[in-house]
């Protein structure tokens, strides 16, 4: 059997009396799309915070490429390769497009950058952020102010720092939200390529998307994950159907 990549490991997160993320385990392998799906409050966004750094764990691992980085900060997994994108941007709306691509081009370098000015000349660093641009469609808005994107541009542009860090494993928070159908068809195309060189945990409410685009799907609700499998046998899956799949038109 091929090694996860990325291994969670009963993760829990409380927060007072609310159970967010109750002994969630879950595993990435090289090559896969793993999405993780559930109605809105189910505790995603919280399992992917926690699995990126952003939120200490009451309890649970998580290990990445056989190393235990439970106690890393979320800028040290993202230099060992966990690339993430947000469920809200965190983008830097008054640089331009060009400008927070070359940003995760510096992070990639794991640089501490004092003068933006002579980032920005650098070459090197350019031509990463454009490669990265040009890959999801943006490189004709690259002096365009972040602010000025549409919704579903900005989370192309969120898709697109994440690619100059390099990752060795993506956790994408709802990619598709904002794209409409047309922006959501052309993401899932680029996304089913772009496993070929890192695995995707993917978080996401386009059930099209998902389930043309998932190896496995586990299903969280309530904070824990009610079942595991391909699309299909979460398709036939009484008990996801009832809590989940039911709310969703057509399924």
């Amino acid at each position: 059997m091929i090694e996860p990549l990325l291994d969670i490991r009963g993760l829990t997160k409380s927060f007072g009396a609310l159970v967010a993320t109750d002994d969630v385990s879950l595993t990435l392998r090289p090559g896969e799309i793993h999405a993780l799906i559930g109605p809105n409050g189910a505790g995603k966004s919280t399992l992917i915070k926690q699995i990126a750094g952003g939120l200490p764990s009451d309890a649970g691992e998580v290990w990445f490429a056989g190393q235990n980085v439970t106690k890393l900060t979320t800028v040290a997994r993202s230099r060992a390769g966990l690339g993430r994108t947000f469920q809200i941007s965190s983008l830097a709306m008054e640089f331009t497009v060009l400008q927070n691509a070359v940003l995760g081009a510096l992070g990639q370098r794991g640089t501490i950058w004092r003068f933006f000015s002579p980032v920005m000349k650098n070459l090197e660093l350019r031509a990463s952020a454009m490669a990265a641009l040009e890959r999801v469609g943006l490189a004709d808005h690259a002096g365009t102010r972040t602010a000025e994107l549409s919704h579903g541009q900005r989370r192309l542009l969120e898709v697109a720092v994440a690619l100059t860090l390099k990752p060795r494993v993506f956790l994408m928070d709802e990619p598709m939200a904002g794209l409409g159908a047309e922006g959501s068809k052309g993401l899932t195309t680029f996304l089913d390529g772009l496993r070929r060189e890192a695995p995707i945990l993917l978080v996401e409410h386009d059930m099209d998307a998902v389930f043309a685009l998932a190896d496995r799907i586990s299903v969280l609700v309530y904070g824990k994950v009610i079942a595991t499998g391909t699309a299909e046998q979460i398709k036939a899956n009484r008990d996801v159907r009832e809590a989940y799949l039911g709310e969703e038109e057509g399924l």
